[in-house]
């Protein structure tokens, strides 16, 4: 069994800043990416950024310049930096794993934490 919690969601002020984590465990054979998606109310799931492994980073446009992704591959983790926040970064923010099991099974979707609130008001 696979399982990615990710943690640092709060409630923020317009120009603060956050930094989520994402935790992957259970039986990994290897981890290819792991990225961040977000998802507000009435919209549609998006990609905010990811990190594959030999390709480098890639972030949306709406956030380029003010969120920064990192991994740590001995730990199965990734990070987001978020500053520069704005009202309009509120959503709940969902990690995602794309990656081997020891069974050798790979969900083609990826696996998902539970995700985190992330809310941006003054």
């Amino acid at each position: 069994q696979v399982r990615l919690v990710e943690s640092g969601g709060g409630l923020v002020q317009p120009g603060g800043s956050l930094r989520l984590s994402c935790v992957a465990s259970g039986n990994i054979f290897r981890v290819y990416g792991m990225g961040w998606y977000r998802q507000a109310p009435g919209k549609q799931r998006e990609l905010v950024a990811d990190i594959i492994s030999g390709d480098g980073t890639n972030y949306a446009d709406s956030v380029k310049g003010r969120f920064t992704i990192s991994r740590d591959n001995a730990e199965n983790m990734v990070y987001l930096q978020m500053n520069s926040l704005k009202p309009e970064d509120t959503a709940v923010y969902y990690c995602n794993a794309d990656l081997i099991t020891g069974w050798g099974t790979r969900n083609p979707n990826g696996y998902w934490g539970q995700g985190t609130q992330v809310t941006v008001s003054s």
